[in-house]
């Protein structure tokens, strides 16, 4: 796979072929990334688990105005309600990095789904495993703890926490853990990448209020109107429960469960949360070996990255 690009710091050259931005919700990711791909002559990855799905827009923070004419990949790829695995996510960044590189373009990941920009970095070895109707049947009569406790036996190092709070991600998870086990088990072939990666970081306090600024805006923008038109197309309350923070609250509040106020104020709680889980997540990545060159987002992001960066053509 051609380098064609390099980054630059403190005078030492070295090589890369893949551009990664990173940070929490609401630090402005999305804008980094367009700015580095118009630099750069540069193609954005997304790497979030929701915009994969068609029709979940507002809710995940889709922004496409903001690409213009930047090309982007893996946002509306599948329906809601197919279960996009992570091993789904692996496979079509490896297929869309090639194509990228291909074309010469410099590959740009971007995205706070930690799990997805872990395994790619990382490269942790997937395997495809389709369902076994058989093991379903068999975990049926198992109470959540008991699964949870068969799953950190299979994985006592388990990548995604979140398995082990949603029963049916918990037999997903026991499903594909036992399926990597199998001796015919062939882990996906990832690229050999070399990237670099940068992160955006903002006080806690100003993070804080630009993720309530947003919401806001999202409400008023129509983010209650699009859950009610995705239930009304025949997506499930159970699905749009599994899609978690704005879809599984809207999805409360349209069913009575939660009147208006309390919708505002326990999402915006939740998505400060989900922040801090993200951080987390970045935090481990770093102490694993994954090397991020932070960005001050009250500063100048975009004017640091591209100053840091160079194209190799110039």
């Amino acid at each position: 796979m051609g380098v064609n690009r390099f980054f630059l710091k403190s005078g030492a050259v070295s090589y890369m072929n893949l551009l990664v931005v990173l940070g929490p919700t609401a630090s402005g990711k999305t804008h980094l990334a367009v700015q580095a791909a118009r630099q750069f002559n540069g193609e954005v990855i997304s790497a979030d688990s929701r915009q994969v799905y068609r029709g979940l827009d507002i809710g995940s923070g889709k922004d496409l105005v903001e690409y213009g004419t930047t090309p982007y990949h893996l946002i509306d790829v599948v329906d809601p309600g197919y279960e996009f695995s992570l091993f789904d996510f692996a496979h079509a960044f490896s297929q869309t990095f090639s194509e990228i590189c291909g074309r010469n373009h410099l590959p740009i990941l971007a995205g706070g789904t930690g799990l997805y920009l872990d395994a790619i970095l990382r490269g942790y070895d997937l395997v495809a495993v389709g369902e076994n109707l058989a093991l379903r049947k068999e975990l049926e009569p198992f109470t959540s703890d008991a699964l949870r406790e068969r799953l950190q036996t299979l994985r006592p190092g388990q990548h995604n926490t979140s398995d082990l709070n949603d029963r049916s991600r918990l037999v997903r998870a026991i499903e594909v853990a036992e399926g990597e086990q199998r001796a015919d088990a062939r882990p996906l072939a990832m690229p050999q990448l070399i990237p670099q990666v940068f992160g955006l970081k903002w006080p806690r306090e100003l993070l804080r209020q630009r993720i309530t600024k947003r919401l806001r805006e999202r409400l008023d923008h129509g983010l209650v109107e699009e859950v009610e038109k995705l239930h009304a197309s025949g997506v499930s309350w159970q699905t749009l429960d599994y899609y978690g923070l704005e879809y599984r609250l809207v999805a409360q509040y349209l069913q009575g469960q939660i009147n208006r106020n309390d919708l505002f104020q326990k999402l915006n709680s939740a998505i400060h949360q989900f922040a801090k889980r993200q951080e987390t997540w970045f935090r481990r990545m770093e102490r694993q070996g994954i090397a991020i060159h932070w960005l001050n987002g009250e500063d100048d992001p975009v004017a640091e990255l591209l100053a840091t960066c160079q194209d190799v053509e110039k």
